[in-house]
């Protein structure tokens, strides 16, 4: 079984790039479980962030939106978006752009006479002249190292709990104060679960609190302040809605600007849910433990929490090496820093061949590409770049480095 191109991964950024290559005619396989990490790695009863303008899965003729899937499906126009939604949303989209998924797990990318060849879950195999990677983040949970060898029963990753409602009549401490830390405090409680969230600044940013005139339809310069993509404040936000402006930037001015775009925060309307949680502010835990059925952390001012259960909302550290479908043959070739690979036009990677879309581009091309908005940019610049390339010759040997451009 051969194909031009393989893809691994059928989340936002798989199935964009898959729908923007199909709509080029270049041949495309793609693999995995359609919104997989979506459902079974993030909590029932979640809300996206992100707007709706800022949701929708790129395809070409920008037709497959949110918003039209509501319609179809004669559902409300939900604001904030509920997970359900948006994983039904993907869902609807993949089957109208790619109705042959393969579900098999690709086990192995190996180099092989000038092509990738991929070895399947169940024995098979498959060659390609290219491999895109959009295989997501649900490999690269962060876990502060103070909690290192604690049973799971005690401590877990927020990506890691899909029904919070299992922790009900249970004292609950949630490591954090991002967006995942505060709706997972909230779910706690609901579910009715005692709950504390510990983080270490001294503050809890809240997004859109103020001028949501701003962002409103009736503001014709609504534009101007934020573009679609929503990722960043004012100014900042048209900075990282341009990949190839941003990647221009000297690096210290791409890393400052790139950490205050995606700092820890949480959505104005978590404010009211999240009212009488205990919210412990600039304490770092220094100390975790087992004691019989419970945990019991120490915080840097001395102080002692105990609970049945620490959920770590703290985030995620890219690191392509831990994709198990990653060769030692291919790592060789791969340069990477602080785990990204180092990605040119096309998010092509040191390998000739390897792309690489969603999180791992991020060093490269900005925080755009960590939010489904940026599946826009990120799709029709592969295709574009597949385009070019198929021009030319699809046949440039694996392992060389690509010229960047």
């Amino acid at each position: 079984m051969t194909c031009q191109i393989a893809i691994i991964g059928s989340g936002p950024y798989g199935l964009a790039a898959a729908s923007h290559l199909r709509a080029a005619n270049i041949d495309t396989h793609v693999f995995g479980r359609p919104m997989d990490f979506w459902e079974a790695q993030m909590p029932k009863g979640m809300f996206l962030r992100s707007p709706m303008r800022a949701s929708n899965i790129s395809d070409p003729q920008r037709a497959l939106t949110l918003d039209r899937f509501c319609a179809s499906e004669r559902l409300p126009l939900p604001k904030p978006i509920p997970l359900r939604t948006f994983i039904e949303y993907g869902r609807w989209f993949q089957h109208r752009v790619v109705p042959d998924l393969d579900t098999r797990r690709v086990d192995r990318i190996e180099l092989s006479d000038g092509r990738f060849r991929l070895l399947l879950g169940d024995g098979d195999t498959l060659e390609a002249n290219r491999v895109v990677v959009a295989a997501g983040i649900s490999l690269f949970a962060r876990k502060p190292a103070e909690f290192d060898g604690l049973p799971e029963h005690l401590v877990s990753h927020s990506s890691a709990e899909n029904d919070l409602g299992r922790y009900a009549g249970c004292r609950t401490i949630v490591i954090g104060g991002g967006q995942s830390a505060l709706e997972s405090a909230a779910l706690l409680r609901e579910s009715g679960a005692d709950v504390e969230v510990v983080l270490r600044r001294s503050v809890v940013h809240w997004l859109d609190q103020r001028g949501s005139w701003l962002k409103s339809d009736a503001n014709p310069l609504r534009g101007v302040f934020y573009p679609p993509t929503d990722v960043g404040p004012p100014g900042l936000n048209q900075l990282v809605a341009a990949p190839d402006l941003f990647r221009r930037l000297p690096r210290r001015i791409q890393d400052r600007v790139a950490y205050r775009c995606i700092r820890p925060a949480g959505a104005g309307w978590l404010v009211s849910r999240v009212g009488g949680i205990p919210i412990t502010m600039g304490r770092r835990v220094v100390g975790a433990a087992a004691h019989g059925q419970e945990i019991r952390l120490t915080l840097d001012d001395g102080t002692e929490r105990r609970a049945d259960h620490v959920i770590l909302a703290t985030g995620f550290r890219v690191d392509v090496s831990r994709y198990p479908f990653l060769t030692e043959s291919v790592l060789r070739g791969l340069r990477v820093v602080n785990g990204y690979p180092e990605l040119a036009r096309g998010f092509e990677s040191s390998v000739s061949g390897l792309h690489f879309l969603g999180a791992p581009a991020a060093r490269s091309f900005g925080p755009l590409c960590r939010f489904v908005s940026g599946t826009e940019y990120g799709a029709r610049a592969l295709a574009a770049s597949m385009a070019r390339k198929r021009a030319v010759s699809w046949n440039a040997a694996p392992g060389r480095v690509p010229a960047r451009g």
